[in-house]
């Protein structure tokens, strides 16, 4: 049993994430979906800094990103994370954790999956306990499907619940510029909208696969590094039923597309809006045409490193 702390605190930061490719499977007897995702980390990161203390606390510090409906209590996504580690360890004691947000809330890019990836790394660190990352990504799979890529970061493929992961080959960096909504969305009620949808169109569209797949095109474009390509290829089945609950999201689309981005797509879940740029000074010119739109706007890159330690 591990007693105590090895150091005076840890600081953990991971990223958040955007899927360039979302196929979602028929639902299953168990409401659930096997998915083919293509994901990619983006620049935008959730800081994680953990303090020994006799038991389990979290609260946000600075950061860019209104907090004020995320809890603090054992539902935490970050709680959970550092007693699950603590339950692996067999650790005797708890940890005080800080978290500065700067990827959106329940905007479909892995934000609190990123707190749960980073308090991992962190308190694995704090305790010295010196678990390989695959012991953590195994533990991750616990916590949810993309806890386990915002431990891995880069670009890679997810199947399964989307936490089957594989590495995909990625050249070069894509530029994006994400439009953050002042509103979250479910993700379960947006995948019940796509169940419902399929249930109502069910002689008009082709069934839904049991075991989707990504796309070669999307592949092909990121082993180019070729924004153009990728753009062509961007996909998220659960954009429609994101589109539906909240229609104002279409005109965002629109006017980014009309403001010189290569593609938009509805991130995850949504109801962020990821926009491809062909460059850098593309991506600056569309984020000020979107911030003088009024929309809450923030430039990232892809992709980058997963979770790791960083030195304050």
């Amino acid at each position: 049993m591990t007693t105590g702390p090895v150091s005076e605190f840890a600081h953990a930061r991971a990223p958040g994430k955007v899927n360039v490719f979302l196929k979602v499977g028929a639902v299953m007897d168990d409401g659930y979906h096997d998915v083919a995702t293509a994901y990619q980390a983006l620049s935008l990161y959730e800081d994680v800094r953990a303090y020994p203390a006799d038991d389990f606390s979290v609260s946000f510090v600075g950061g860019s990103i209104d907090v004020e409906n995320v809890p603090t209590d054992a539902s935490n996504l970050a709680i959970k994370a550092a007693r699950l580690l603590a339950r692996k360890a067999k650790f005797a004691g708890g940890v005080r954790l800080e978290i500065e947000k700067h990827v959106p809330v329940a905007g479909g890019m892995g934000g609190g999956s990123a707190d749960a990836a980073a308090t991992l790394v962190a308190c694995d660190a704090l305790w010295g306990l010196g678990l390989h990352r695959d012991e953590l990504v195994n533990l991750g799979k616990q916590l949810g499907a993309d806890v386990p890529f915002a431990l891995m970061g880069g670009t890679a493929i997810g199947t399964g619940r989307g936490d089957q992961l594989s590495p995909a080959l990625a050249t070069g960096n894509f530029q994006w510029v994400l439009v953050v909504a002042d509103f979250g969305l479910s993700t379960p009620a947006v995948y019940a909208e796509l169940d419902a949808h399929r249930a109502r169109h069910v002689g008009d569209i082709a069934p839904a696969p049991t075991s989707p797949a990504v796309s070669n095109d999307v592949l092909q474009a990121l082993r180019a590094g070729d924004a153009h390509m990728l753009a062509n290829s961007l996909h998220n089945d659960l954009q429609a039923p994101a589109l539906h609950f909240e229609p104002e999201l279409v005109e965002t689309l629109e006017l980014g597309e009309s403001s010189g981005a290569l593609a938009g797509i509805v991130s995850g879940s949504g109801p962020t809006v990821a926009f491809l740029a062909e460059d850098t000074e593309a991506a600056i010119e569309l984020h000020v045409s979107l911030s003088a739109a009024g929309l809450n706007a923030v430039r990232a890159t892809g992709p980058v490193h997963g979770a790791r330690l960083v030195t304050d």
